[in-house]
């Protein structure tokens, strides 16, 4: 499970429960925790220490941040601060600080051998690999097949995008794709091998499909995307395959006061608790 505060009537509820925790640092609370220890001793002391019997698994500083954003000057000074805590309270074993990243930070995607991080990300992204390999942390990555289906119809199928292709839709020398997530997945380890962070793992983060406000939004494909999705995250990619791929859905929640109106329907439940679709979350073959 991920939330992106440490809201504390989700974190009580979850004391003593075996569900483990991704929570977030907020992008507004970086500069404070990175320029300033104590400030980083006092968010691990109220958000994590304070829920002894809560399973956390990842810290997950800010989420989205890169140039030009303000945010990133902070970013890896929170990740250490933040880690730095962690360790002395004697939970670096447990929990793993990491951050992120969206999609937009690879300039190259297609084919996924030729995954690579935007040129001009890569002084900033760079060290943040470095600090991920140092401690053991994966790397987090937002990733909607969804959207680059929707801004790329005239060239994405919609079997592709949903895990329904029958067959191979993109050979990459040796390795054939039957869906995209498999395909965006490879470009990012292809990127941080390039990069010099072949030993990393990629947990995806978010990944969700809409059921309402744009293109094909139903809740007949979002119920496919991710039940097949669930189906498919046991069996790794073409460039990793057989290892389990650790994946987050979003949302719990349709979340009704955003905007756009696309932004409000990616919920498995309204707000009102009532189920939009129901999945299976260990689906059989």
């Amino acid at each position: 499970m991920r939330i992106y505060a440490p809201a504390p009537e989700v974190l009580q509820a979850l004391r003593g429960s075996d569900i483990e925790l991704m929570v977030g640092v907020a992008n507004e609370d970086l500069h404070s925790i990175g320029t300033d220890m104590a400030n980083a001793y006092s968010w691990v002391q109220t958000n994590i220490r304070s829920y002894g019997n809560v399973k956390f698994r990842y810290i997950a500083v800010g989420n989205e941040i890169n140039p030009p954003a303000w945010e990133a000057d902070y970013l890896l000074g929170s990740m250490k601060n933040i880690h730095q805590a962690i360790e002395e309270a004697g939970l670096g074993n447990q929990i793993k600080v990491s951050t992120p990243f969206s999609f937009m930070v690879l300039g190259e995607s297609y084919p996924p051998s030729k995954g690579s991080f935007r040129p001009e990300f890569r002084s900033f992204i760079n060290p943040i690999i470095r600090f991920l390999e140092e401690n053991g942390a994966p790397f987090l990555f937002n990733m909607y097949p969804y959207f680059s289906y929707s801004g790329n119809i005239q060239y994405i199928s919609l079997e592709y995008v949903l895990f329904t292709s029958p067959e191979v839709t993109v050979q990459d020398g040796q390795f054939g794709y039957q869906n995209i997530f498999d395909a965006m997945l490879d470009a990012g380890y292809s990127a941080l091998e390039k990069a010099g962070g072949a030993s990393l793992e990629i947990v995806v983060s978010e990944t969700g499909w809409p059921t309402a406000g744009g293109t094909a939004t139903t809740i007949e494909n979002a119920r496919t995307y991710n039940t097949n999705l669930l189906r498919h995250v046991k069996k790794g990619t073409p460039k990793r395959p057989g290892k389990h791929i650790e994946t987050y859905i979003f949302a719990m929640f349709n979340e009704n006061n955003k905007n756009p109106e696309l932004e409000k329907h990616w919920g498995l439940f309204y707000p009102n608790k009532q189920s939009v679709y129901q999945i299976e979350f260990s689906p059989t073959n």
